[in-house]
């Protein structure tokens, strides 16, 4: 019996430490790892159960109402983002990177748990909600201003809707914002630029949305540091994160896989555990500890 085989049937964090071992190993996380910190996903076990579709780039660009949709729902939604902490998935991998076991971590969220974590070599491939971004002349500023002016700018729309401590009874969505009523959109203000009065982005990366050239350049920068690609909580059914599969299978960088069901890198792994992050990292540090 292979490796491969071995690990499906056992979910075995021995067989993957032993991968692992004496690698310089660089993660692809997703949204899998942030789930036990409270961030929904939209691909995930439990996802299926709800209709969500997110907010499109070029809608977002071409249609005002859209935009009023997505801020209304964001103010809503960011206090969940930002009260939200670390897993133990999160600590393990900057505890792994502390220890010299892992390299650095390209991460397809944009939650900044990593970070607060206390991981350093961290590229945010999909950017990061904490920053809001003009589409017309560039400026950012931290989404804590933001929110502020949203706050001031909509106190009658606040009080229409009682949530003034937060997300209420909205459900929470995956991409940092909250359900709401078509008619809770009805009178919503959103705050142009600053300086130039433009339009104000999350500086995250919506679906329809190419990476940026330079981020993409990061991340290969740090692919190409490792000799081990350890996938972490993530379907690979996005392009951007799937990239670095094809270029692991192209030139022979061994593949393995941290999540909770099927991904589109399953066949090209030697080592696939079924597992949540925060229950096997802290497993697969204790292991490469004893190496």
């Amino acid at each position: 019996m292979d490796l491969l085989t071995v690990s499906r049937a056992q979910g075995d964090v021995e067989a993957l430490a032993d991968h692992l071992r004496d690698r310089r190993v660089v993660a692809l996380v997703g949204a899998g790892c942030s789930t036990e910190s409270g961030i929904p996903d939209y691909r995930g076990p439990e996802s299926i159960k709800r209709e969500r579709r997110p907010i499109q780039y070029q809608e977002f660009v071409g249609r005002p109402a859209a935009r009023v949709r997505y801020w209304a729902r964001s103010m809503i939604g960011w206090p969940r983002i930002r009260a939200a902490r670390p897993n133990a998935g999160h600590f393990a991998l900057a505890a792994m990177e502390g220890s010299g076991l892992l390299h650095g971590v390209i991460t397809q969220n944009v939650d900044g748990l990593h970070q607060a974590a206390g991981s350093r070599r961290v590229v945010e491939l999909h950017g990061s909600l904490d920053r809001v971004r003009c589409l017309d002349c560039g400026g950012v500023v931290s989404r804590t201003q933001y929110q502020s002016q949203l706050l001031d700018l909509n106190t009658a729309w606040i009080e229409r809707f009682t949530i003034q401590s937060g997300p209420g009874d909205a459900e929470a969505a995956p991409d940092g914002d909250a359900e709401l009523p078509a008619e809770a959109m009805e009178q919503f203000a959103v705050p142009p630029c600053d300086h130039c009065g433009g339009v104000m982005k999350p500086d995250v990366v919506f679906f329809g949305e190419n990476v940026p050239a330079e981020t993409v350049a990061s991340a290969w920068e740090l692919f190409e540091a490792g000799d081990a690609l350890l996938v972490l909580g993530s379907s690979l059914t996005v392009y951007s994160g799937r990239r670095f599969i094809y270029r692991a299978q192209k030139e022979g960088v061994p593949i393995a896989i941290v999540n909770v069901g099927p991904t589109r890198a399953d066949e090209a792994a030697v080592v696939k555990v079924e597992g949540r992050t925060g229950e096997v990292l802290p497993r697969l540090h204790h292991l490469l500890l004893q190496s």
